[in-house]
C-alpha cells in the first residue's frame, strides 16, 4: 500500500477488444434469438425455414451494428521487441506490444515473453478514451502518475493532443462521425423490420439499402484518418504497424450484405412478386382472400320477396 491506497489499478481495466457493454448487447440479442427459436416449431411447412433465415439474419445485422460501437479493433497491430521496461532504467524485457484503436479510444497492451520477468508480472492493458466527453490527455497524465511501463506511455503519447503526430483530432472526429452514422444505420434497420412486418416489402427493401449505405458511410468516415500521415512507432529495433482490424472488415461484409439483400428485394418486387411473397410467407394469406366461399347463407325473408 502507498499511503493506504493501492498504487496500481484501483479500477477495473477495459478489455482490448471486448468489454462489458459488448457482452450486454450480445446477451440481449441472444435472448431475442432464443425466444424466437422457442416459437419456431409452431410455424408449419417451408415457412419455418424462411422465418428462421429472415429473423436470424436480421438479428445478426442488428447486433453487429451495435456491438462494433464498443469494440476496440477497428485498427490493430502487434510487434515483438526488446525494450526498456521503466524510465531511467537500463533493464530491458522481451514483450509483445499491441495497439487496438476503436471508435471511442485506444487500448495499448504489453505482455511479456514470458510473462514473469525481472521478478514482475508483465501483463498490462490500458485504455485511453478520446470520445466526446472524455479527456484523453487527462487519462494519459493519470498513466504517468501511476507509473505505467515505458512502452505503454510511449505508444499512448503518439495519440495525445500535444503530440507532434497530430492524429488525436483526426481519430476523435472520425470515430465520432462513424459512431453517429452507425446509430442512423441502426434506426433504418429497425424501420426496415417494421416495414417487413406490416408488410410493405419494397419499402422495407429500400430501408435495408439505406442501412447498408450508412454502414459503408461509417467506414468511409473512419478511413479519413488514413489521409493524415501516421508517425512511426519505433519500439527498440522493431516498428509497430497498424492495419484495419476485425470490426472494420466485419462492418464492410455486413454493409455489402445489406446492399445485396436490399437490391434483391427491390428487384424481386418488380420482377417476381409471387416468389417474394412466398419467401415472406404472404402468398397463402393472399390466396385465402380471393378463394370462393364454400357456403352461402340467404335470409328467407328476402328470398320470399324476390330480393
Amino acid at each position: 500500500l502507498f499511503d493506504g491506497v493501492y498504487p496500481f489499478y484501483p479500477q477495473q481495466r477495459k478489455a482490448a477488444v471486448f468489454d462489458i457493454s459488448t457482452i450486454i448487447v450480445i446477451a440481449v440479442f441472444l435472448t431475442l434469438a432464443c425466444s424466437f427459436l422457442l416459437i419456431i416449431p409452431g410455424i408449419r411447412g417451408r415457412a419455418r425455414l424462411y422465418w428462421t433465415l429472415r429473423v436470424l439474419l436480421s438479428l445478426f445485422v442488428g447486433v453487429v451494428i451495435v456491438v462494433v460501437q464498443f469494440t476496440g479493433d477497428w485498427e490493430s497491430g502487434w510487434v515483438q521487441a526488446n525494450t526498456s521496461y521503466k524510465s531511467f532504467s537500463p533493464v530491458q524485457v522481451n514483450a509483445d506490444i499491441g495497439l487496438h484503436i476503436g471508435l471511442a479510444g485506444v487500448n495499448v497492451t504489453l505482455r511479456g515473453n514470458p510473462v514473469q520477468q525481472i521478478n514482475e508480472t508483465i501483463n498490462y492493458n490500458e485504455h485511453f478514451p478520446w470520445n466526446f466527453g472524455a479527456d484523453y490527455d487527462h487519462s494519459y497524465s493519470q498513466g504517468l502518475q501511476k507509473g505505467l511501463p515505458s512502452p505503454i506511455l510511449y505508444v499512448a503519447e503518439k495519440f495525445s493532443s500535444q503530440s507532434p503526430c497530430a492524429v488525436h483530432r483526426q481519430y476523435r472526429i472520425a470515430g465520432h462521425y462513424a459512431s453517429a452514422t452507425l446509430w442512423v444505420a441502426f434506426c433504418t434497420w429497425v424501420i426496415s423490420n417494421i416495414l417487413f412486418s406490416m408488410p410493405v416489402l419494397v419499402y422495407g427493401g429500400y430501408m435495408l439499402l439505406a442501412t447498408g449505405a450508412f454502414m459503408i458511410f461509417s467506414l468511409l468516415s473512419f478511413s479519413t484518418v488514413r489521409n493524415s500521415p501516421m508517425c512511426q512507432i519505433q519500439i527498440g529495433t522493431s516498428t509497430l504497424h497498424v492495419a484495419y482490424g476485425g470490426s472494420f472488415w466485419l462492418m464492410l461484409a455486413i454493409g455489402l450484405l445489406c446492399l445485396v439483400v436490399g437490391i434483391t428485394i427491390v428487384a424481386m418486387h418488380h420482377l417476381n412478386r409471387d416468389l417474394l411473397k412466398t419467401f415472406f410467407d404472404l402468398r397463402e394469406d393472399k390466396a385465402e382472400e380471393y378463394q370462393e366461399m364454400p357456403e352461402v347463407f340467404i335470409n328467407p325473408h328476402f328470398e320470399s320477396k324476390g330480393l
